[in-house]
């Protein structure tokens, strides 16, 4: 009867012990194929919405809360969308000028836009 609690153990050990070379082979396999593939990622998950036209121009916000506060000090706020091109992020972000002088006083922390990705 000890034997067979033994070899079971053991059947056990040797099952968890090529699942897991099984599942660190296919990370390395998905690591890889998605890295060096051209295409791959985009045919798997579909491809990100393009970019808004008004990309990297700076507008003046009359419309939102913070834009409101901002007239309320005297001061007005703009902001922009900004693709980097490295990162391939996309972040919203703002800042506070003095109208008289049109020197910026305030600037806001980066706000990331998250893209939808659209099916191929």
């Amino acid at each position: 009867m000890g034997t067979d609690c033994a070899e079971r153990r053991g059947v056990g050990a040797i099952l968890g012990f090529l699942v897991m070379i099984a599942v660190i082979g296919g990370l390395l396999y998905l690591l890889v194929v998605h890295r060096e593939v051209p295409g791959a990622v985009e045919q798997r998950f579909g491809i990100l919405e393009p970019l808004p036209p008004d990309v990297g121009t700076w507008k003046v916000d009359d419309e939102s809360e913070e834009g409101n506060a901002a007239a309320r000090q005297g001061l007005r706020r703009e902001v922009r969308l900004f693709h980097d091109h490295r990162s391939g992020k996309l972040v919203r972000q703002a800042r506070s000028r003095n109208p008289a002088t049109n020197s910026v006083v305030r600037v806001d922390r980066d706000v990331p836009v998250r893209r939808r990705r659209l099916k191929a």
